[in-house]
């Protein structure tokens, strides 16, 4: 292989025979020649390197310090800017349990609180390494996700991701099996995660909102009218550098826009559905069909992102304002009056009960007021006048991310409705790596989101004290609600519109999930058809898309209703075991 950039040239193995270098790949975009190497290596106690493609390199380093340097000046390891005004990703090398132990770390970290949150002191001797070599580590320390750096020289990037496989850095949930799997298939997962989304740099939460900052940095080159030079300057439709508060409806009880004003006027509650129907609101007809079909919402959040207009600039205060829907912020507005059919959740409130008084709602849930033809008049509103549509490039990236990596699992926009429903039965065990790309990518979107509004963390924390992600242009929990609010909002339109064409109302809704009776075991037996064949607009669609519907689960319609009985929530266990809240935290 040649490697004309790389001033030294790291030695390439073949891959050994023992490790099961992976599957098919994915179609791959030009190599930048500055990287030739892709953007990380996994690296194994024996000094092999596995990186994408089945590459595999010799690491001579047996320090922290040689490895950071031998990643920087030979490895080739590395990943271009995703915007022009950008930054290129910092190459990442992932550590086996071997590797760490190699490098006199420790195997696991131990502690009282929880692994990801776990540190190394900073007496340890491979701490004290690292600063004696005069590099650098962040103020998160040398833990799971670890990042070592000096200062920028002209434009030569200076830092290196480090993650620690035995140490947890890898959650079981966002990546189902990888922590188990070979080090050369762990560097195919997070090849192409990387390659679809960005270079992980810690949780899929933290990659999910890099990615936004990725794809809108903050800055760009503009040229100093008085010197000529060129400087950093704004970047239009960014979040801007500098970290802006919220209105005190839109903070977190705890905020110090809260505390310090004494602002007790009510929080914006614009959360996903948590609802189940009150069982005497069921007729003979529906208990006596057989089943209860769960729905799920293909990444109902990364939807709702899309063409989302959210507030750029600073929030101002408005009394009696006239309600626009095109302007986002946030509404004190009284929906009372808005009529629902029980059978339904009401659309303003989190757990579907009908508003009794006035409360603080995102623009999306106001404007659906006025849709359903009733008279909005709000007494206050905090309102943006910058806006613009930030998680556009965000949205179309994932979007093509998950899209693709369904494909490649089998699940094809070409498939008719019965081949999706049979494609998506089977589609972990076509391939567990590429499956767990795919979980990769629907944690990515729900912890980005979840990021916009990051609480607190530690038992030290003191209400009214600002916590370190106040510090980031980022922390936005006005763009959060906006998000939610209309997921929520585009799932009460189309459980309304099922109500309409079908006369079926649904038993319970969690999150993206909605349970349906029905007289056969497939969302095929009551989804609502035109005489065509095709599926009816408005309702609910099979499909790979974001937004269209899948198939979450079958049980018995006896069932159901047992749970509702007992106040649970049968969406919440219609796959069998217990559902996470997908609440974008």
């Amino acid at each position: 292989m040649k490697n004309r950039q790389a001033p030294a040239r790291p030695a390439i193995r073949p891959a050994a025979t023992s490790r099961r270098p992976a599957m098919k790949k994915a179609a791959q975009p030009a190599a930048d020649p500055r990287f030739p190497h892709g953007p990380l290596a996994v690296l194994d106690g024996d000094g092999c390197a596995y990186g994408v493609d089945g590459i595999v390199l010799d690491c001579p380093a047996t320090t922290v310090v040689e490895l950071v340097e031998w990643t920087l000046r030979e490895s080739g390891l590395g990943a271009q800017r995703l915007h022009r005004n950008g930054k290129d990703s910092d190459p990442l090398i992932v550590l086996t349990a071997a590797a760490a132990v190699r490098l006199g770390l420790p195997e696991r970290l131990e502690g009282h609180e929880q692994r990801r949150s776990l540190r190394l002191p900073e007496d340890h001797p491979v701490v004290k390494q690292v600063v004696k070599a005069k590099w650098q580590l962040t103020q998160r320390g040398f833990g799971p996700w670890a990042r070592i750096y000096r200062k920028a020289q002209g434009r030569e990037r200076q830092c290196v991701q480090l993650a620690i496989l035995s140490w947890d850095a890898l959650d079981e949930r966002s990546w189902p099996g990888v922590s188990e799997m070979e080090p050369a298939d762990v560097a195919r997962v997070l090849g192409v995660y990387a390659q679809r989304v960005i270079t992980p740099r810690g949780s899929t939460a933290v990659s999910g909102l890099e990615l936004m900052t990725a794809l809108r940095p903050p800055t760009r080159a503009v040229q100093d009218p008085q010197t000529g030079n060129w400087v950093p300057g704004h970047n239009p439709g960014s979040l801007g550098t500098e970290p802006m508060d919220p209105a005190p409806p839109e903070a977190t009880p705890e905020h110090p826009v809260v505390v310090e004003s004494g602002w007790s006027g009510g929080f914006l509650n614009e959360e996903a559905y948590q609802w189940v129907r009150d069982v005497s609101l069921l007729n003979d007809e529906e208990c006596t069909l057989p089943y209860a079909v769960g729905l799920d919402l293909n990444t109902a959040f990364l939807a709702a992102a899309a063409r989302l207009v959210v507030g750029l600039s600073a929030p101002d205060h408005f009394h009696a304002p006239k309600f626009n829907p095109k302007i986002p912020g946030s509404w004190l507005v009284d929906l009372s009056h808005v009529e629902v059919d029980p059978r339904l959740p009401s659309p303003f409130t989190p757990d579907g009960t009908r508003p009794t008084e006035p409360a603080w709602y995102q623009t999306h849930t106001v404007a659906y007021a006025q849709e359903l033809g009733y008279n909005v008049q709000p007494l206050e509103a905090y309102l943006r006048r910058e806006t613009g549509a930030y998680l556009d490039p965000w949205h179309d990236r994932l979007k093509a991310a998950y899209v693709d990596t369904l494909a490649d699992l089998g699940v094809t926009k070409d498939l008719s409705e019965a081949e999706f429903l049979a494609a998506m039965e089977r589609h972990k065990d076509t391939d567990p790596a590429l499956a767990a790309v795919l979980a990769a990518i629907k944690a990515t979107v729900k912890g980005g989101i979840g990021k916009l509004r990051e609480r607190p963390q530690g038992r030290k924390y003191q209400e009214g004290e600002r916590w370190p992600a106040l510090q980031r242009p980022t922390w936005r929990p006005d763009i959060r609600a906006a998000v939610i609010s209309k997921a929520r909002i585009n799932m009460h339109r189309k459980l309304r519109n099922m109500a309409t064409m079908t006369g079926l109302y649904p038993l319970a809704v969690l999150s993206d999930c909605v349970v349906y009776p029905s007289p056969g075991d497939s969302p095929l037996d009551f989804l609502p058809y035109a005489a065509s064949g095709k599926p009816q607009p408005g309702g609910f669609r099979l499909g790979p898309t974001p937004g269209l519907a899948k198939l979450e689960g079958v049980q018995s319609m006896l069932w159901a209703v047992d749970l509702m009985e007992q106040g649970l929530n049968p969406a919440r266990h219609i796959k069998g075991g217990d559902a996470v809240l997908d609440e974008g935290e």
